[in-house]
């Protein structure tokens, strides 16, 4: 057999031994996706501070009358 043709046999065997692997992943590894990206207190404070301030412009504009 030559060179190049047993170096082509063991990457064909290192490819095939990958392939019966698929799918075999580690249930940790996976996103459970019950987790959200932020907290609960993060996302009260930007509530209260996106609702605070369209309060605090309504009022606002109520008082000086409009369009200024």
């Amino acid at each position: 057999m030559t060179t190049s043709r047993r170096l082509a046999d063991r990457k064909t065997a290192k490819f095939q031994k990958n392939i019966t692997k698929r799918g075999g992943v580690p249930e940790t590894t996976v996103k459970k996706g019950n987790d959200y990206p932020v907290g609960p207190i993060v996302l009260g404070f930007f509530v209260f501070v996106v609702i605070g301030s369209s309060l605090f412009q309504i009022i606002r504009t109520a008082t000086s009358g409009g369009l200024a």
